[in-house]
C-alpha cells in the first residue's frame, strides 16, 4: 500500500496520501497527531506486518506539518549521513567551521520516518532517539563541535517477524502500537477503491479530499498552539504514577511520556485541562511496550506476620531461650518396636 507517486502519463508525482483519507486506523492516526502536537513525546514506533499503510500514514503526517518535510532514512545510512559531518580542511585552515548537515538537519520541522528500526544498529537508533527528545543535534570531530535544531517528528516501523529492539531502546519511543488485524472485507475494497483512485490522477483525488484534510491541518496546528496553556497538574501526575507503579513499568520515562502525550490529548479536543479522558484515550500507547508483571506486595517479615496472627490455644508460652523450637513433632501410637539384635559371635 505505499505510493507509487505517478499518474497516468507516467511523470511522477511529489503528492502524499492525504491522512484524512486513510481507511480507519482510527487509533494510529491519533497517536501520531499527538506526536505531532508535542514532539518532545519521543515518536511512535508502529508494529505489524508488511502492507499495513505504514508509510502512508507517515507521509500523510508530513502534510498536517508547517514544513510538510517528509525525510525516509536508509538502512544503509552511515552516522555521518545522518547527524552530518564538519569539514576539517575548512575549520582548520581557513577558521572557519563548514557544516554539511544530515538527515537530522533536513528533518527539521518535519518527519523523520524509518523503516525497520529494529534493523539498524543500536547506537544509531540511540542517535535518532537522542536527537527526537533533545530537539538538538551536536556533531563533535576532533575537538569542533556543531549544534543544531533538530525538532522533529520521529517515526519507526518494525515487524517482530524480523527481529526486536532491545528493551533499552524499545522504552525509549514515546508512543507504541501494533497494528495486527486485518481490515474487513468491507474496508479493504474501500482501501483498494481510495487507492486506485490517488494513482489515477492524484491531483483530483487531493482537490477530493482538501476539506477534510485541511481541517486535520487546522485542528492540529491549533492543538501545538493551546498546548503550552494547558498545565501539568499534580492530580494528573498523581494517578498517572499510581498506574505506571500498578504496571510495573521500569524507570520513569512512562509517566514522564503519558503526561505529556495526556495533556496533547487535551489540546487535540481542546481542553482547558488534562481530565480523566484524556489519561485514558493514551494509556495502551504508553503502555503496550514498557508493562511489566504487577510488583509484589510489600514483604511481611515474620515477626510482624506472627504477630498479626492470634496465639495458639496448645502453644507453649515463649520465654528466654526456645528462640528456634521446633514445633512438637506428632508421635505413632502402637508396639513398642525392639532394636535389632546382632548375631552372637561365634
Amino acid at each position: 500500500m505505499k505510493p507509487l507517486n505517478q499518474q497516468a502519463d507516467g511523470r511522477m508525482s511529489d503528492a502524499h496520501f492525504p491522512l484524512a483519507a486513510v481507511v480507519a486506523a482510527d487509533e494510529l492516526k491519533l497517536a501520531l497527531c499527538l506526536a505531532a502536537i508535542d514532539p518532545a513525546i519521543g515518536g511512535v514506533l508502529i508494529e505489524g506486518p508488511r502492507g499495513m499503510a505504514k508509510s502512508t500514514l507517515a507521509r500523510g503526517l508530513a502534510d498536517l506539518l508547517q514544513s510538510g518535510r517528509f525525510v525516509t532514512l536508509p538502512l544503509g545510512a552511515s552516522e555521518e549521513r545522518i547527524v552530518g559531518t564538519l569539514d576539517l580542511d575548512a575549520a582548520l585552515g581557513e577558521g572557519r567551521a563548514a557544516f554539511s548537515p544530515g538527515l537530522l538537519a533536513q528533518a527539521d520541522g518535519g518527519v523523520l520516518y524509518v523503516d525497520e528500526v529494529n534493523l539498524l544498529p543500536d547506537h544509531l537508533v540511540d542517535l535518532l532517539l537522542d536527537a527526537a527528545a533533545s530537539g538538538v543535534n551536536h556533531v563533535e570531530r576532533d575537538g569542533i563541535s556543531h549544534r543544531h535544531a533538530a525538532r522533529f517528528v520521529l517515526i519507526g516501523t518494525m515487524n517482530s517477524e524480523e527481529g526486536e529492539l532491545r528493551p533499552q531502546l524499545l522504552d525509549r519511543f514515546g508512543l507504541n502500537l501494533a497494528l495486527q488485524a486485518p481490515p474487513q472485507p468491507a474496508q479493504r475494497a474501500e482501501i483498494v477503491r481510495r487507492r486506485l483512485s490517488f494513482d489515477a490522477d492524484p491531483q483530483a483525488f487531493l482537490q477530493a479530499w482538501d476539506a477534510q484534510q485541511q481541517a486535520l491541518r487546522e485542528r492540529c496546528q491549533r492543538a501545538r498552539a493551546r498546548l503550552a496553556h494547558i498545565p501539568l497538574d499534580d492530580r494528573a501526575l498523581e494517578e498517572i504514577s499510581q498506574r505506571c507503579f500498578a504496571a510495573g513499568v521500569d524507570g520513569m520515562r512512562a509517566d514522564i511520556v503519558w503526561l505529556r502525550a495526556a495533556r496533547a490529548h487535551a489540546a487535540w479536543r481542546d481542553g482547558q485541562g488534562i481530565a480523566a479522558e484524556d489519561i485514558e484515550a493514551v494509556a495502551e500507547f504508553v503502555l503496550r511496550h514498557r508493562r511489566r508483571q504487577p510488583p509484589p506486595p510489600a514483604a511481611q517479615s515474620p515477626s510482624s506476620a506472627a504477630a498479626d496472627q492470634p496465639p495458639r490455644p496448645d502453644a507453649p508460652a515463649q520465654g528466654a531461650g526456645d528462640w528456634g523450637q521446633l514445633p512438637p513433632m506428632a508421635q505413632a501410637t502402637g508396639a513398642r518396636r525392639e532394636p535389632p539384635r546382632w548375631p552372637k559371635k561365634p
